[in-house]
């Protein structure tokens, strides 16, 4: 993390880029009051704090504009979605790099610098994260991104620091600034012109899943996508919608097979969804044992969705080139790995040679 006396002194060169802090709010004015004196700290030079509000129904605007005029406030009519909301906000914004950041992220000062130093160094670098810590237990990696995220062969997504619910404690493991497959939406650093010439996020999953598209598409258009460790954020976790919410799970099956139906090459398009219908049936199959009806219900409802919009994944997944290697891929299955033979760390995994 950076040394707040380092921030305190840092002179900024010549031509410094542009960077605008982007947080999608809704009915968030608890985790703006908590957090956004954390972000008017960030200490970096050129700098403008942005918030988009997806027609909160609570007092966020009100509370933004009587304590933080110094915040510029852009109102979509009604809630887009995660996706969406930032789509329609971001296109009023004028910077060399967005961040978009969850209104439940607290920043220390001189996060920004480091993450952008890197980026520069690199033009082929189009998004980054910061390390996620937990807020509440500042040792520990969070849920939402840890030290960068990565994919299996089936398309389980995972992360460095956090394998499905079991999350590391930081004992500096992952300090290495490392190629990952995706970035954490709770605190994305993206280059404005490579946003754009991907496409922004995918409207189309509305919430969950979309950063990881969107950087399987930066990718599959040449670019890297990468952590800086030596940036770090704390992140409550769970702000919108709770690992408990049948929605939430609905989210994350109908998504995740979008994401694999847009993103794979031809060939291997339908073997895999045929696949992760067997898989997603085990899922099934749990939550039931587990008296979570809802949740086995939202699988049904997610496979039906996905289903009914085959046409469209199908169009839509010709829009950029496909490549057939991108990085941050696992080799082999993370289920088999965790559930089966009982691995819980990624530092216990093997196979993992294209992250550099």
């Amino acid at each position: 993390m950076s040394n707040p006396d380092q921030a305190d002194n840092y002179v900024p060169p010549v031509n410094l880029p542009k960077v605008a802090v982007v947080i999608l709010n809704w009915n968030g004015q608890r985790y703006l009051q908590s957090f956004m004196p954390s972000v008017l700290a960030s200490g970096y030079p050129e700098l403008e704090i942005v918030v988009g509000d997806n027609a909160s129904t609570d007092d966020s605007v009100a509370f933004l504009e009587r304590n933080y005029p110094q915040v510029r406030i852009v109102k979509n009519k009604s809630n887009l979605g995660f996706a969406g909301g930032y789509n329609q906000v971001l296109k009023q914004v004028e910077a060399d790099y967005y961040v978009l950041l969850n209104s439940d992220v607290e920043v220390p000062p001189g996060w920004i610098q480091p993450v952008i130093d890197l980026m520069e160094s690199d033009p082929g670098i189009a998004a980054c994260q910061p390390k996620i810590k937990d807020y509440r237990e500042r040792d520990k990696f969070e849920y939402a991104g840890a030290a960068g995220g990565l994919m299996d062969r089936f398309g389980y997504l995972f992360c460095r620091g956090r394998i499905f619910d079991i999350t590391e404690t930081d004992r500096g493991q992952y300090n290495d600034a490392r190629n990952i497959f995706w970035a954490s939406g709770a605190a994305f650093f993206v280059r404005k012109n490579c946003f754009e010439q991907a496409g922004g996020l995918d409207e189309d999953l509305f919430a969950h899943m979309e950063e990881a598209d969107l950087c399987w598409r930066l990718q599959r258009l040449g670019y890297r996508i990468m952590v800086c460790p030596q940036s770090e954020v704390y992140h409550v976790g769970g702000g919108t919608l709770q690992a408990v919410n049948a929605f939430k799970t609905y989210l994350n099956f109908r998504n995740n097979l979008i994401l694999l139906h847009q993103n794979l090459p031809g060939g291997k398009v339908f073997p895999l969804i045929f696949l992760r219908f067997w898989l997603d049936l085990a899922a099934w199959f749990l939550f039931l044992f587990q008296g979570r009806l809802r949740h086995s219900l939202a699988i049904n409802k997610a496979h039906w969705h996905y289903l009914r919009g085959i046409g469209r994944w199908q169009r839509k997944r010709k829009r950029l080139p496909f490549v057939e290697k991108v990085r941050g891929i696992y080799s082999g299955s993370i289920v088999f790995q965790h559930f089966i033979k009982g691995k819980k760390y990624f530092s216990e995994l093997k196979y993992f040679n294209n992250l550099k």
